[in-house]
C-alpha cells in the first residue's frame, strides 16, 4: 500500500487507517468492507473533482457508507488545512489506493466481511492512541515474517 506514495501522502495513509480502524458509529451497526470501500471510493471522487477545480460533493449509496464518508470528511480537511496546493490529488490517491487495499484483502478472505477492517485494528493496536499510552515494560507485539 506505502508503494509510490510521497511523505504527506504516507502520512495521509496513516491518518486514515488509523481513523478506520477505530471508526465505530454504532452498536448497532458496524460498517463492513464493502460500507469501507463505497465510502473511500465516494470520497475519493469528491477530492479528484475538488483538485481539477469542480466542488461536488460524491455521495455513496448505503447509509453506514455515508456515515463513514461524513465522519472522515473533516478529519482529511483539518489534515490539509495550510498544505497548500495539491492535497486534494493526494487524498484521492491514498483514498484510492486504501480501496485497491480493500479488494485485495476481500479476494483473500472472501468469507469475512470485515477483513480489511479486522486487519487494521490489529495492526494499530501496535500504535498507542496517546503519548505516553505505550507500555514500556510489555514485549512489542509487532511479528516481522
Amino acid at each position: 500500500m506505502l508503494l509510490d506514495l510521497s511523505d504527506r501522502q504516507s502520512q495521509l495513509l496513516f491518518l486514515v487507517t488509523r481513523f478506520l480502524a477505530r471508526h465505530h458509529p454504532t452498536e448497532l451497526h458496524t460498517p463492513v468492507d464493502e460500507d469501507v470501500a463505497e465510502g473511500i471510493g465516494a470520497l475519493a471522487a469528491t477530492f479528484e473533482t475538488a483538485s481539477r477545480g469542480v466542488i461536488y460533493d460524491h455521495r455513496p449509496a448505503s447509509i453506514l457508507a455515508e456515515r463513514l464518508a461524513t465522519a472522515l470528511r473533516p478529519v482529511l480537511e483539518e489534515a490539509g488545512r495550510g498544505t497548500g496546493p495539491g492535497f486534494e490529488r493526494d487524498a484521492a490517491v491514498v483514498l484510492r489506493r486504501i480501496a485497491e487495499a480493500i479488494s485485495e484483502v476481500r479476494a483473500v478472505d472472501q468469507t469475512n466481511r470485515q477483513a480489511f477492517l479486522d486487519l487494521l485494528r490489529r495492526v494499530t493496536t501496535l500504535v498507542p492512541d496517546e503519548p505516553g499510552d505505550e507500555d514500556l515494560s510489555a514485549p512489542p507485539r509487532l511479528i516481522v515474517p
